[in-house]
């Protein structure tokens, strides 16, 4: 059984271990869940690369995700063992031919993404020329406004699209454009040139059955972030301008659904001046510190009675590995009286943190556990520096 604490403190009060913990709030990701689904349009599809860690899945089903994004064999196949009555959309474009035959035959997957003829080729000759395939062809789009950007890898030109469209029309019984604006987009306007681009698909291609438009939606971890809200006035404008209005929809969020929903808990090995060498990092639960940078909310909890009001000042941190690469550069502000044994919660690590942690160099990425309190994010980490009278020094900082 999972251990479950009523607090971030609570819980290191009563760990005794020195591994590094991630700590899950189910409760915020199912509200996050019910949230979304109610402002977007169509259908909401978990992109389960986000975080596959029971815990999290079992909370998004709660809060009403029926329907996900699995990108390989394997987490069709874990999707399918827990909930037997979910939707599993198969959404990577290339896909091994005993992939795709274990996904129709064996676990009933009807969509499958595609961004090339032979893809197409695959698909129609391992599910024997099925009559019941849903066909999305992946089109290429700008990276722009995302911080992560996703181009080069997969999607068609808009020149290619329309006859490929035309070619999946041959053996599917619906047929779908979809695109992928980049991880954590900032700009909801991303949507509306990716949206533009489907409409001149569509114009020449005739109309498609649904439009699937993505991941990409931002946490907010500044705080400063365009809401969910935004990007779907922003894509429901965008169909209205080009044509698509009354097209069924499907998003694939996966960040935005569950960055507030936990917290990653990090023990300071060792300090030398202005650098935390820390139990975890790159290649254990805190990639996105690198990746992303030092936007994430942080906070020292010490235990063993130790307590102090120093102000924050800006650190860089460093992963336990021998490897180099394994450092997080700052500005990371935490109180200038950091030490050995102190730890650190990170806020909104349940986006890209457990599911990207390796074993490299023998390192135990640690263990889950439930937190029963309120998401640890910007907003409460601001409350949390007013009280102490940080509120401006932090600011300054940031």
């Amino acid at each position: 059984m999972t251990p479950s604490y009523g607090s971030a403190e609570a819980l290191l009060t009563h760990h005794l271990g020195s591994h590094p913990i991630v700590g899950v709030r189910p409760h915020v990701v199912e509200r996050t869940a019910r949230q979304m689904i109610a402002q977007f349009p169509g259908d909401v599809l978990y992109a389960v690369k986000c975080n596959d860690a029971d815990p999290v899945l079992d909370a998004l089903w709660k809060g009403g995700i029926r329907h996900f994004d699995t990108a390989s064999i394997g987490e069709v196949r874990q999707i399918r063992r827990r909930f037997p009555g979910a939707v599993c959309h198969f959404m990577h474009p290339v896909k091994s031919p005993e992939a795709i035959a274990e996904a129709y035959f064996e676990h009933g997957v009807r969509s499958f993404v595609l961004d090339h003829e032979e893809e197409l080729a695959k698909i129609v000759q391992v599910t024997n020329r099925a009559k019941d395939l849903d066909l999305f062809v992946r089109l290429a789009v700008p990276g722009e406004g995302a911080v992560l950007t996703l181009t080069g890898k997969f999607g068609c030109d808009v020149e290619e699209a329309p006859a490929l469209v035309r070619a999946c029309r041959a053996f599917a019984r619906s047929v779908g454009i979809t695109f992928h604006v980049g991880s954590q987009c900032l700009d909801p306007m991303a949507f509306h040139r990716a949206i533009a681009l489907c409409g001149q698909v569509v114009a020449e291609a005739g109309a498609v059955d649904m439009l699937d438009v993505g991941g990409g939606f931002p946490g907010r971890y500044r705080g400063d972030e365009p809401g969910f809200d935004l990007f779907v006035a922003t894509i429901k404008a965008a169909l209205h301008q080009y044509g698509l209005a009354g097209t069924p929809l499907q998003c694939e969020p996966g960040r935005a659904l569950v960055a507030d929903g936990a917290s990653v808990f990090a023990r300071v090995e060792l300090r030398r001046g202005a650098s935390l060498y820390l139990n975890d990092g790159v290649y254990g639960n805190l990639a996105e510190l690198k990746w992303i940078g030092p936007q994430f909310p942080l906070r020292a909890i010490r235990v063993g009675g130790r307590h102090g009001d120093a102000p924050l000042i800006p650190y860089d941190l460093f992963g336990p590995t021998c490897d180099s690469i394994d450092s997080m550069p700052g500005p990371h502000l935490l109180p200038a009286d950091m030490d050995e044994g102190d730890w650190i919660e990170v806020g909104q690590m349940g986006a890209y943190s457990n599911a990207l942690k390796t074993r490299f160099n023998g390192f135990e990425t640690g263990g889950v556990v439930f937190l029963h309190d309120d998401a640890f994010d910007r907003i409460r980490l601001e409350a949390s520096l007013a009280r102490r009278g940080d509120a401006f020094a932090y600011a300054q900082a940031a």
